[in-house]
């Protein structure tokens, strides 16, 4: 990666907590916008004498309902992931997911609609709601998995940019660079190119579907490998199981802070944390006393 490219990753990743929100918050705004306009002409071209602001409601509140429920879908996305090997064990969730999105979307956007109709002494009708929930949900459903489809192709062009690593392969002639049992520096492509990752420089590993990340100076890494696979051929010196989804570099632990639960976070250098697992805490106050 070349240094442009470098400086132009680290300055978006400083303002990335204000563009996603932010690209969310325009793209409802305008879908708002738009449908409103379109269903006030749709009712115009059937000759019925409709008021603006109806149009504006029904669209607005079905909008900023959906807007607020992205957060919950992301965070229930990051929990069960739909990526390859737990695809099939977690895509029931999400069919489940979508009926509970749907229905808080529903209830959520019919209440404000009768607000604002009460607000104008009026009285919104939803229709049958056994016939409307049906349609709707088919919209809901859309929606939902277009939520994650359009998340999942963001995070692929952000891996895309940081680069994927993987580890070094034994040379067609001539001796190994380095023990590859043990390797010292992972192949990262992105963008093209290649470049070598120290492996002293990654801060932690984490457990990602069926792969890991390596996270290096801000940057997520995804390897092709198990949490198992990738703990037998890293240095036990420096590197310590910490929690089921979790390996830290000794080097970068700052603070170990003990919770209520039993379990504990190591904070480190620069600022981030990551969870302790109560199996791992003893061990890691050990090797970090060493």
């Amino acid at each position: 990666m070349s240094s442009h490219q470098t400086d132009l990753l680290t300055r978006y990743q400083k303002v990335r907590r204000y563009v996603e929100p932010g690209i969310w918050i325009i793209f409802w705004c305008v879908q708002a916008l738009t449908l409103s306009r379109i269903s006030w002409l749709d009712q115009l071209r059937q000759g019925k004498d409709l008021e603006w602001w109806k149009p504006a409601v029904w669209e607005s509140s079905s909008c900023l309902v959906l807007l607020l429920l992205i957060p919950a879908v992301l965070s229930f996305e990051r929990k069960l992931p739909l990526r390859w090997g737990l695809m099939r064990r977690n895509l029931r969730w999400h069919f489940i997911a979508s009926l509970a999105f749907c229905l808080v979307h529903v209830s959520a956007m019919v209440a404000i609609r009768k607000l604002a109709y009460f607000s104008q002494h009026q009285t919104y009708d939803f229709g049958n709601w056994q016939h409307e929930l049906a349609y709707e949900y088919l919209k809901d459903f859309q929606t939902y998995f277009a939520i994650i489809i359009g998340v999942s192709f963001y995070r692929l062009i952000l891996l895309r940019w940081q680069g994927e690593a993987s580890l070094l392969q034994e040379p067609d002639t001539g001796p190994s660079v380095e023990p590859l049992e043990r390797p010292e520096r992972f192949l990262v492509r992105s963008l093209g190119k290649e470049f070598l990752l120290p492996a002293a420089e990654i801060e932690w590993i984490q457990a990602w579907g069926n792969y890991v990340n390596l996270r290096v100076r801000g940057h997520d890494y995804p390897l092709r490998s198990t949490m198992a696979a990738i703990e037998q051929r890293i240095d036990p010196k420096r590197f310590v199981r910490v929690h089921r989804s979790y390996i830290a570099n000794l080097n970068f632990i700052t603070e170990i802070e003990p919770l209520d639960s039993g379990d504990a976070r190591a904070k480190l250098r620069d600022g981030q944390q990551i969870p302790v697992s109560r199996r791992y805490r003893d061990e890691l106050r050990k090797l970090a006393a060493l």
